[in-house]
């Protein structure tokens, strides 16, 4: 964080000052609510969980060199203490945001976000000094850390911001406002909690509507191919850009192609020009993502040789998003298990479908190994057999469903569509898929697993690579 000291920090919180001997020493290292990230010069951040109770570690952060603790009680060591402590993150937030002078990127939508976001932060560092969400820290504790993080130096400060229902964005860019803001899609990820696709655009387009106008450099980036996104356009004041594969889009691909190990090749096209782009990541679905980061990063006054090339360089930062690891055994494993919703589920059965058609001039097959999508409400049925119906188009070779009853219904979708037998198989948990795969798989095989965070199938992914380097290993 940029150097604020304590008597500052605790004007700016609205919070009284406890047991700090000299109220002019300065925070100079990061804002944390983890005591194991505490570092010389720290402000840990005392939140009060389920479980554990961040009060309760004050006096270890200090000792290990924290300058002080915010919290919302007296702790008997150096404290900031406010009556509440993510409203009082937030306004630290906005303090520091403000005094950056940084231009703020954000972007939202209902899939694809963190790949973007990890995209648009690849290319704008090729700029200036880039700070961006890490992982998928993405709501109102992890954004104002993540904006907490920069520094002087820092130039373009990219944050992804999540909903779960109307508001929450609108409160996300109160604490961070935008300049530029990107909408990828509105999908149906969450829909059992918005009650409705119509529900999850208005969420959506809070961003849009906080943007500056385009005389101040406001600019909306928005995907011209989804007709929610598109509609947008009349609730900001900003400049519109659009991408997308439409001819209407002012950033798009043509000849888009996908390589024998289904990378995305594509021609880019930006209103300054044209470059080629084969990308290093896998699926079809990425030419969307770098279509958004090259209009965010061409508003930026990035040439489009520079932001072909930084696309085309660009990897995986997040875990467990198509992670692509080849065994020593020939058996590819494609560990997508972090979270899964009808549209980033449809992209990824896709990406297999297509990296199989080099496994099998090998002898190998392809295995999809799925698990439930949560928070669908009422969609739940028809998206999960939609699902396993899918699987069986794109001729993928082997389903295994893993869990309780969104996984039947995977399966049922499977058989249906394909009056399948021993191709599709539903199992009980991950360490059941674990003991099918192992007596099953054999060189040239491709196995994709993903499923909603909650079900933990990153475990099958795991101990199917632990396997193959070491021998057994159990999935937890």
């Amino acid at each position: 964080m940029i150097a604020l000291s304590l008597a500052e920090i605790a004007a700016v919180v609205g919070g009284q000052t406890h047991d700090i001997p000299d109220p002019s020493a300065q925070v100079t290292g990061p804002v944390v609510r983890d005591s194991r990230e505490v570092a010389p010069g720290s402000l840990f951040v005392a939140f009060v969980g389920e479980r554990v109770d961040g009060h309760d570690f004050a006096a270890a952060v200090v000792e290990a060199g924290a300058a002080a603790v915010l919290a919302s009680r007296p702790v008997g060591v150096p404290a900031i203490v406010v009556d509440d402590v993510q409203a009082a993150l937030g306004a630290l937030a906005r303090h520091v945001v403000r005094k950056l002078g940084a231009t703020l990127v954000a972007l939202t939508g209902s899939a694809g976000k963190t790949s973007t976001k990890d995209l648009i932060a690849q290319v704008l560092q090729r700029k200036a000094p880039t700070v961006f969400t890490p992982g998928s820290l993405n709501n109102e504790i992890g954004l104002p850390l993540t904006a907490l993080s920069a520094t002087e130096e820092t130039r373009f400060l990219v944050l992804e911001m999540g909903a779960r229902g109307i508001g929450h964005i609108r409160y996300l860019t109160d604490l961070t406002p935008p300049k530029i803001g990107l909408v990828l899609n509105v999908g149906t990820a969450h829909i059992g909690e918005f009650g409705g696709r119509e529900q999850i655009a208005q969420a959506k387009g809070e961003l849009v509507e906080s943007l500056p106008p385009a005389g101040d450099g406001g600019a909306a980036i928005l995907n011209v191919d989804d007709p929610l996104v598109r509609a947008m356009a009349s609730r900001t004041k900003a400049k519109v850009v659009l991408f997308g594969e439409s001819g209407e889009a002012d950033v798009r691909a043509e000849n888009v192609r996908l390589t024998d190990s289904g990378q995305p090749s594509f021609r880019l096209h930006t209103p300054s020009g044209c470059s080629d782009v084969t990308m290093r990541l896998y699926g079809e679905h990425h030419v969307s993502n770098a279509l958004a980061a090259a209009a965010v990063a061409h508003e930026l006054g990035m040439s489009v040789t520079e932001i072909a090339t930084a696309l085309s360089e660009a990897g995986s930062l997040s875990r467990w998003r198509m992670e692509v690891t080849e065994r020593p055994d020939g058996v590819t494993i494609v560990n997508d298990a972090y979270n899964a919703n009808p549209e980033s589920m449809r992209a990824a059965l896709r990406a297999l479908a297509a990296m199989g058609g080099a496994s099998r001039a090998k002898g190998g097959r392809t295995w999809a190994v799925l698990g439930k999508m949560a928070e669908l409400g009422d969609e739940a049925l028809a998206e999960h057999d939609a699902v396993g119906r899918l699987a069986v188009r794109l001729n993928v070779s082997k389903l295994v469903a893993v869990g309780g009853r969104e996984a039947a219904w995977l399966q049922l979708g499977a058989y249906n569509e394909g009056s399948w037998g021993e191709e599709s198989v539903h199992v009980s948990d991950a360490q059941a898929a674990v003991d099918l795969l192992r007596s099953e798989l054999r060189p040239g095989d491709v196995v994709l697993v993903k499923a909603s965070r909650s079900v933990g199938l990153e475990s099958v992914a795991q101990a199917l690579l632990a396997t193959g380097a070491e021998g057994e290993v159990s999935a937890r």
